[in-house]
């Protein structure tokens, strides 16, 4: 590890000097924060590209705690998000995986999309959801005590449910949660403007082709264009791309390779543009 780095505490490493840039869409900010006091467990719930991420980065900075980030994935075991033992030139030890390592040093830690993790991933989580707030490191033999300002919270799609990959319900009852979804039309413009420099009116444009889509979620398509995609189109816009082919590129393709949708959403394109 780099000497420089090592200098720094461990904790500072995970701090966000700069605020991310988040427009507010209801009262999420003042019901997180009262969430935080308590350190309640927080679920933010809301479909692909919505803004729970960067939720979460512009919340860790403004309550100046590092912010620890993993994610899930469907190989992800215990000891991934735990630690394990391992072997170097003097021997074994001991590695804290990301979770010991957040409620160690008192770090907001972050499961994005935990619905991706295995069941049996995620149940390792379950004693520092509730009053005890400890977690068992077994293959160390110690049961750490969260620091008092840890907080778990993990991001949720509704839209990912199945029978075989949904969240159990008895880890769902452990968290408060926070709905997002796409923002109003007015916020979304001043998003996509200011991260990518592109004009309202072309901003204005690029929403009605979003919100079209969206009304076709569950006829033909199971999510909308994300506010993410839309940045993507406006920069691609601003570095020069037609709109029409930037829209192609970043909003239709990613989204479907059904041949009627397709038609559909270019058709739209075309009307706007």
């Amino acid at each position: 590890m780099d000497k420089a780095l090592t200098a720094i505490p461990i904790e500072n490493q995970y701090c966000i000097d700069k605020e991310p840039y988040y427009q507010e869409a209801g009262s999420e900010i003042s019901l997180y924060q009262a969430a935080y006091q308590l350190r309640i467990p927080m679920m933010l719930k809301g479909p692909t590209g919505c803004g729970k991420t960067r939720f979460i980065e512009h919340m860790a900075w403004r309550l100046k705690k590092p912010l620890i980030t993993i994610s899930c994935h469907e190989d992800m075991t215990a000891s991934d998000l735990i630690g394990r033992y391992l072997l170097d030139a003097n021997g074994t030890y001991w590695q804290d995986g990301p979770l010991t390592l957040a409620a160690r040093i008192g770090a907001i830690c972050y499961l994005d999309e935990v619905v991706e993790a295995r069941q049996d991933t995620t149940v390792a989580i379950h004693s520092l959801t509730d009053y005890r707030r400890t977690l068992s490191l077994e293959k160390k033999g110690e049961l750490l005590q969260a620091h008092d300002d840890f907080q778990l919270v993990i991001s949720y799609n509704p839209g990912y449910q199945t029978l075989m990959k949904d969240l159990k319900t008895s880890t769902k009852q452990r968290f408060a949660a926070l709905e997002f979804g796409y923002p109003d039309e007015e916020t979304e413009t001043a998003i996509v403007c200011h991260e990518s420099g592109i004009d309202t009116e072309m901003a204005g444009r690029l929403i009605q082709i979003a919100r079209h889509a969206r009304n076709l979620v569950g006829h033909g398509l199971s999510e909308g264009i994300s506010t993410r995609l839309l940045v993507y189109t406006a920069q691609l816009i601003v570095q020069g791309i037609a709109p029409i082919a930037a829209c192609q590129m970043a909003l239709v393709r990613p989204l479907s390779d059904d041949a009627d949708i397709r038609e559909t959403l270019d058709a739209t394109i075309q009307a706007c543009f």
